[in-house]
């Protein structure tokens, strides 16, 4: 196996947290760092571990089919709160958001535990503040987010269509999704 790829593969496995390209390439030395990439996630694929790609950064993870093998404790899965489940949803579709545009798309105003409780999760952060009268917050998600539930990229997430097809939409909350799905912004 060529050096460079041996050390691709001992800097991620060392990383406690994922890495991207640009990061790995600057641990790793000179080389493809897209190639050795490419040979590593092939090489693990079927393994106990993988290597996979999330939100365009890479990390080590146990087979989704043996993670209950290292479960010592049962896990609880988190629970939110509708409100927040609705917060979530919007940062995520119309990123970067401030809370007033969260409140207008809900149609309530939001409790600041709300977003704390996202934050927390790992799932939403500060991303800068708008250029507007009061330079309000602005939210949007995290790397975190997408690893957590799987996505590549925030493309990866549902479209109407695929919230019907699931069941998970009845028809006046079908409405408002349709009419905030048109006022976001689709830019990743």
């Amino acid at each position: 196996m060529d050096e460079f790829i041996r050390s691709v593969e001992a800097v991620l496995f060392a990383s406690p947290e994922s890495m991207s390209p640009e990061e790995i390439g600057r641990h790793a030395g000179e080389g493809n760092v897209a190639a050795a990439l490419a040979g590593l996630a092939e090489r693990y694929a079927g393994h106990g571990i993988e290597l996979v790609e999330r939100g365009g950064r890479w990390h080590f993870q146990t087979a989704p089919d043996l993670a209950h093998l290292l479960r010592r404790t049962r896990e609880e899965p988190r629970r939110l709160s509708r409100a927040a489940t609705e917060c979530l949803a919007i940062v995520a579709y119309h990123e970067p958001v401030t809370r007033a545009e969260i409140e207008a798309i809900r149609g309530v105003q939001i409790s600041k535990g709300t977003i704390d409780v996202l934050m927390e999760a790992g799932w939403v952060r500060t991303a800068g503040r708008r250029e507007s009268p009061g330079r309000p917050l602005l939210y949007a998600t995290t790397p975190g987010f997408l690893t957590h539930f799987g996505l590549g990229s925030r493309r990866d997430l549902p479209g109407i269509d695929d919230l019907k097809a699931a069941g998970l939409l009845d028809p006046l909350d079908e409405a408002a999704l349709a009419l905030s799905l048109e006022t976001g912004d689709d830019e990743d």
